[in-house]
């Protein structure tokens, strides 16, 4: 990013732009321009300190120094001369950050660029200079699948995703050039507290991506899905050996705050430049354009441990790509900050002598939920670290808010509802009458709602969801644990019925309810139960269904028949199954949810999460019993026994 400083101009401007602007007063960015010598720490600074830890080791004795480990020549007075010595300390002169950033990392305050759309992303996605490309399509954790681009394969191009016949190709060339993607789900440690959990999670996480990716989704392979946690270091090692084997461009895409400059820090293969005779070009020539190549400030990357490579006359310099920068060891990292929208242009760094680039793309529009929040709340709606949740109890009649300005409510009377929040909201279970007033803003309550005044007006219904998943063996405690009863959920008179409820860049909720089996929608035999071959007939006098034996006809056989005979039999159909008759209709439990302009709601099939992150109980530990009077005690019980 070139600094904003032109012939002429006064050191100040007085209508700076944040983005991209560097403030000539800043003393990094006189060091940086060469305006202002490097300030080089001494080596004497803290001397004193030195002395005084030295003296205090000193006073101790020999078996004193040797129980603590140290030894003779580990004493600071040893090395005294050779550090005092050591006067000319080199330091690399880092490239200096634009107000905007500078703002990010120490005030923590800064404005949200203008989300670029899917075809700008495209657009910069189609100036690559590089023959392989590979898309990184980042979903978050904290609200899986909600942001997930639908259709993006379709949308940057001729991506190939390889489906499932047997005879897919693993890779195909358009025009000269490879371009491939795969899922990347950042935050995994959002999910559940151990890698191991969350490594038993990925077939599930499969089944609800092909959910979310439609007709698409039962037709492509998804064995490009990974989770990675950036926070906690999970698997990020094995994708940064990946990127650098694969080489070419890697491009960072997914909406705004999913963690890509975050991963981008993670994953970056730093320190792996080789050798000048081993390097390869991974540039296709073709596609550069003959534009002189910009200035790189003098003292920019000129320590012995990250030697700047020389650049090309020939930089390939598009309408929307910019250049990329020289190659160090240790580059400069993007800014990281929990702002959405905190990268404001496409930044390239290459790595391995030319081998490939990492290139962290802006974030495209993802929610603008945070425009109904109080500025002072905005963090609240962004989940930091895994969530402990608290099962709240839904009686008939009451509704929950979370944050004070999203309730959710259940429609289904008569039933008792559950739900655990893995949002960072406050939650808050009252009435409906009075959740209504909170939500509206109307109530006099001492309930805080984080809401901008005015919400109240703009809340609307955002759906109605039923809990159609059954999660009666993951719920049902002993009585279907391996090691305890192991009961089949067939054989209990219950079930467990849940869903979880997405809100778009917080987090999710689990609600659940215990119906009775014989009010279950579904009311499925297992394929061993002995009603599965009979066929519903009648009804009995208790309101029971009383089935009988069919036997159904051969198709085949009739056909045979009537070609033989000449005659023309009709083909009876196949008896239906009787799980798939039902005498009277029945609902699944359903639940309202209502949000500012009735947006940023989703759902998805539950994950089980409240058994995950739940809250471990440590057993109470037992008092020891008094021993006081025992002898006397045991001594009058042997008289009793004597005496009988």
């Amino acid at each position: 990013m070139a600094l904003s400083l032109t012939e002429g101009e006064p050191a100040i401007r007085k209508t700076p732009s944040p983005a991209g602007f560097f403030n000539i007063q800043r003393r990094a960015v006189q060091e940086y321009l060469g305006l202002a010598k490097p300030r080089i720490p001494d080596p004497e600074v803290g001397l004193e300190e030195d002395k005084v830890v030295e003296e205090a080791l000193k006073n101790l004795s020999p078996e004193q120094r040797e129980a603590l480990g140290l030894e003779e020549e580990s004493l600071l007075g040893d090395r005294g001369d050779e550090n005092a010595s050591q006067k000319d300390v080199h330091t690399e002169i880092l490239p200096p950050v634009c107000e905007r950033c500078q703002g990010l990392r120490h005030h923590r305050k800064a404005e949200s660029i203008f989300h670029p759309s899917v075809h700008s992303i495209a657009e910069i996605i189609d100036e690559s200079p590089h023959k392989y490309n590979h898309v990184y399509h980042l979903v978050d954790a904290a609200d899986f699948p909600m942001s997930l681009v639908p259709r993006l394969h379709v949308l940057l191009g001729d991506i190939n995703l390889r489906t499932q016949n047997r005879r897919s190709r693993r890779e195909k060339f358009y025009g000269n050039r490879k371009i491939d993607m795969s899922f990347i789900i950042t935050r995994s440690d959002l999910l559940a507290p151990k890698a191991e959990q969350v490594n038993a999670l990925m077939p599930y996480l499969r089944e609800v991506l092909r959910d979310a990716l439609g007709r698409v989704g039962n037709r492509i392979r998804l064995g490009n899905v990974r989770c990675v946690s950036a926070n906690r270091g999970w698997w990020t090692s094995e994708l940064k050996k990946e990127i650098y084997q694969r080489g070419g461009a890697g491009w960072m895409v997914g909406k705004a705050n999913v963690g890509k400059s975050r991963l981008f820090e993670a994953v970056f293969p730093k320190g792996r430049m080789r050798p000048e005779e081993h390097r390869r070009p991974a540039i296709s020539h073709h596609s550069l354009s003959p534009q002189q190549g910009l200035p790189v400030p003098a003292g920019y990357g000129n320590s012995p441990s990250s030697a700047a490579v020389e650049q090309p006359s020939d930089l390939h310099v598009g309408e929307w790509l910019p250049p990329s920068r020289p190659e160090t060891e240790y580059p400069a990292m993007p800014t990281v900050s929990s702002l959405p929208g905190t990268t404001a242009s496409p930044i390239r760094i290459p790595f391995g002598n030319g081998k490939g680039e990492l290139v962290d793309l802006p974030g495209l529009a993802r929610s603008d939920l945070e425009t109904h929040v109080q500025p002072a709340h905005h963090r609240s709606l962004v989940m930091k670290s895994r969530i402990k949740p608290v099962k709240e109890t839904l009686k008939p009649g009451q509704s929950l808010l979370l944050g004070g300005f999203i309730r959710i409510t259940p429609r289904t009377p008569g039933l008792v509802f559950l739900a655990a929040s893995f949002t960072p909201l406050n939650t808050h279970v009252t009435s409906t009458e009075k959740a209504i007033g909170i939500q509206k803003q109307e109530s006099a309550l001492d309930v805080e709602n984080i809401s901008v005044p005015g919400t109240g007006e703009k809340i609307q219904h955002a759906g109605s969801f039923t809990l159609s998943h059954d999660i009666t063996s993951q719920s049902a405690g002993p009585l279907t644990r391996k090691d305890a009863l192991k009961l089949k959920p067939h054989e209990l008179p219950f079930r467990v019925l849940a869903i979880d409820i997405l809100i778009e860049g917080v987090g999710w909720v689990e609600v659940m309810a215990q119906v009775r089996t014989r009010d279950c929608p579904h009311r499925e035999a297992p394929r061993d139960h002995p009603r599965q071959e009979e066929a519903i007939t009648s009804e009995n006098k208790a309101g029971r269904e009383v089935v009988e034996q069919k036997e159904v006809e051969d198709p085949w056989a009739a056909l045979n028949r009537a070609a033989a005979g000449g005659g023309e039999t009709e083909v009876k159909p196949k008896a239906e199954p009787a799980e798939t008759r039902v005498l009277e209709e029945r609902h699944w439990p359903v639940i309202d949810v209502f949000t500012p302009e009735g947006r940023f709601i989703g759902s998805r099939r539950p994950m089980g999460g409240y058994m995950l992150n739940k809250a471990i109980k440590k057993p109470a530990k037992k008092m020891r019993t008094s021993m006081k009077g025992a002898k006397k005690r045991e001594k009058m019980s042997r008289r009793a026994g004597a005496a009988m």
